[in-house]
């Protein structure tokens, strides 16, 4: 087998980068030409002394046969770029008998201590791409970056089930693509929980199958693809498979389309193979526990091409291990109702599950604590943080910021990030709200930004402010217009939210973009300054809903089938949560060179809530802003928060307004033209 360490830069990089690439932490033009020349490569990463462990990435794989000229995507590329804007590099390995090329490119964000860049490739020829941060399973000393270390238990490995065993092991978010010579297979795929986004696609015309971080809408200009999609049947050799003739996809016919890598379990591909048959057979190794219906979807949904490319299930399940215990089905016996009071408050203080809370509390501080310390510029003071949260006022993000504070220096501020879309025009209190209670004047406003995040976002400040006044809270107000909505999604937004396209996907991946980018003002009224927020890491709420029953939709079955039903729910929520939600805000979030971190789908959290019976965690008998996420409320007036405990769960696109600056009849369930056509 031959060896190339860098693609020769005409065949991977648009022309505007066709120039030198050497970056802090590279090699020289010099050894790139040894390389070329015979000259051997000890084949060791580079530097690897980093003082924190985090790593995040642009990461980007295509298998194709040797005979295949490959050239970037300008779109793509771009996108990758701005995910790790401190360094990009590319490694292609070959193959021979039958001649196959993989191309790796990494694209990585510095965080802090010595640049290490990816990929990394060790002295027996194995190369590892990895977007993740390792926060637990495998030991990662303080001088190493948790990517060597990944690679050097890989290397490790001499089967699937110990490659298996090591990623069973990892705690925290990933995607990867491992490259193991030995056997000349390639490893992929997303973490439990899909928190780290990872796209495939397959190009018929070109035989090459495709992996990135990040895709490109088909809208984008220069942008073409040629992908089918399939259906799906069973084998009758004992494994499951998805194989059968090609069809085109209903929605795209004809074309080719990015699919998000399904977090059903990891995936290896002979690429061997795969240049003798023309077609990917995929192997799919599934996570224990990870339920059927996750990987039924799987098979279902993934478009592949034909004739012969099949998802091959491989038995048993069990390789993979799940990182989480399994949810707790006991259905408590009915009790008698908790005594309802006037206030909500008060309602809550009379409610008494004293070890539940503290066992949420420990838990969920130290998910925190994993994802806030040791952050780039811990020696900026002032106005400069390292951490940012996604910040409306409401439970989920008021809980966020105050165990926040007890792991983040005092010396340092925290970014409370509130976005807000302009209202059409101020709007009026109905003649009944106003008869009432004169307390609602609040929504008869000339500020058009003043929309519901924003006025609980300015009181959770101040609930803040009065626990911890020695912490210099942040709070950024984000306006947005529509013409700088339009621009931003028809720009960047839209490439990032595909392969995603509902209403609720474009609400959601909008709203997002443009809090995480952190743009906006500080101060009130006169005194306002503009602000950029200077945080790489984005702390956001989303599990809380999915797993304490939050959703409007949750008391709608719990009415319908009570506890019984309310579990199966949930049950869904968490094994479909990888599709819906967390490879879009993954996409969006790093587009500003930032890294998402998700404290409520911390491996400990979930297993914590998953350990106890429904009717501890939520209690849906009780009134709106009480019952739903009960135990994360009781939790928040343990810790001191007062109104914003018992506030009732106001969806972002609500929040925020994004739904009505534009088509408010749309459902959220509608494929959303604005995507498609800006």
């Amino acid at each position: 087998m031959n060896w190339v360490s860098v693609l020769p830069l005409e065949s991977v990089r648009p022309a505007e980068e066709q120039q030198h690439i050497v970056l802090s932490g590279q090699r020289t033009d010099l050894e790139f030409m040894q390389e070329e020349a015979g000259q051997p490569d000890e084949g060791v990463a580079r530097p690897v002394k980093l003082s924190n462990p985090a790593t995040m990435c642009g990461i980007f794989c295509l298998v194709s046969p040797a005979s295949s000229r490959f050239t970037w995507d300008k779109g793509i590329y771009e996108h990758l770029k701005r995910r790790g804007p401190d360094s990009s590099e590319d490694f292609i390995v070959s193959g021979s008998d039958p001649p196959y090329r993989c191309l790796f490119s990494a694209h990585v964000l510095h965080m802090r201590g010595l640049l290490t860049t990816q990929p990394l490739r060790d002295p027996a020829g194995n190369v590892l791409v990895w977007n993740g941060e390792v926060f637990g399973g495998l030991q990662v000393l303080p001088p190493e970056n948790d990517t060597a270390v990944v690679l050097r238990h890989l290397s490790s490995c001499s089967d699937p089930s110990d490659i298996l065993s090591v990623l069973s092991t990892v705690r925290g978010p990933w995607g990867f693509a491992y490259y193991q010579k030995s056997q000349d297979c390639l490893w992929f795929g997303r973490d439990y929980f899909g928190r780290r986004s990872l796209l495939w696609k397959y190009d018929q015309t070109l035989k090459a199958l495709t992996l990135s971080s990040v895709g490109a809408s088909p809208c984008e200009p220069g942008h073409s693809d040629s992908f089918r999609s399939q259906q799906f049947g069973t084998s009758g050799s004992g494994q499951s498979n998805a194989c059968g003739p090609t069809q085109s996809s209903p929605r795209n016919p004809g074309s080719c389309v990015w699919q998000e890598v399904p977090a059903a379990g990891v995936y290896r591909i002979d690429l061997k193979s795969v240049v003798e048959s023309g077609s990917p057979t995929i192997e799919l190794y599934p996570w224990s526990q990870g339920g059927d219906d996750r990987v039924s979807a799987c098979l279902e949904t993934t478009q592949l091409p034909g004739p012969g490319s099949c998802i091959i299930l491989k038995n048993p399940p069990d390789l993979l291990r799940s990182p989480v215990n399994p949810l707790n089905t006991t259905l408590n016996e009915q009790r008698e109702r908790e005594p309802i009071g006037e206030d909500p408050e008060e309602l809550l203080d009379k409610i008494k599950k004293d070890q539940a809370v503290k066992g949420l509390i420990d838990v969920l501080s130290e998910a925190v604590r994993r994802r806030v310390q040791s952050l780039p510029n811990e020696s900026q003071v002032g106005d400069h943080s390292s951490i940012g949260i996604l910040f409306s006022g409401g439970i989920d993000s008021m809980m966020l910021a105050i165990l926040a504070h007890r792991h983040v220096p005092d010396c340092q501020s925290i970014d409370l990030i509130n976005v807000a879309f302009r209202q059409r025009e101020a709007q009026k209190a109905s003649a009944k709200k106003q008869k009432a209670s004169k307390s609602q004047s609040e929504t008869q406003t000339c500020n058009p930004f003043d929309v519901p995040d924003r006025i609980t976002g300015k009181s959770g400040l101040k609930e803040l402010q009065a626990l911890a006044p020695e912490r210099r809270w942040n709070f950024v107000e984000v306006d947005v217009t529509q013409e700088e909505l339009q621009q931003a999604r028809r720009q960047r937004i839209s490439h990032l939210v595909h392969p995603l396209d509902t209403v609720l996907d474009d609400s959601i991946g909008c709203a997002v973009w443009f809090a995480a980018r952190g743009k906006g003002f500080l101060g009130r009224d006169r005194d306002r300054v503009g602000f950029m927020s200077s945080a790489k890491v984005i702390l956001t709420g989303i599990g809380a809903d999915e797993q304490l029953a939050g959703y409007a939709r949750h008391r709608v079955r719990f009415k319908t089938s009570g506890y019984q039903g309310l579990v199966q729910e949930i049950a869904m929520e968490l094994g479909r949560i990888s599709s819906r939600n967390l490879g879009r805000d993954d996409r969006v979030i790093a587009d500003h060179g930032k890294e998402a971190r998700f404290p409520y789908l911390d491996e400990s959290v979930v297993s914590y809530l998953n350990s106890l019976p429904m009717r501890d965690k939520a209690d849906l008998t009780l009134p709106r802003g009480v019952g739903e996420k009960l135990l994360l409320r009781l939790a928040a007036r343990r810790l001191g928060l007062g109104p914003s405990a018992v506030l009732p769960k106001r969806a972002m696109q609500f929040g925020s307004r994004i739904a009505k600056m534009e088509n408010g009849r749309e459902k959220a369930s509608d494929r959303c033209g604005r995507l498609l056509a800006e």
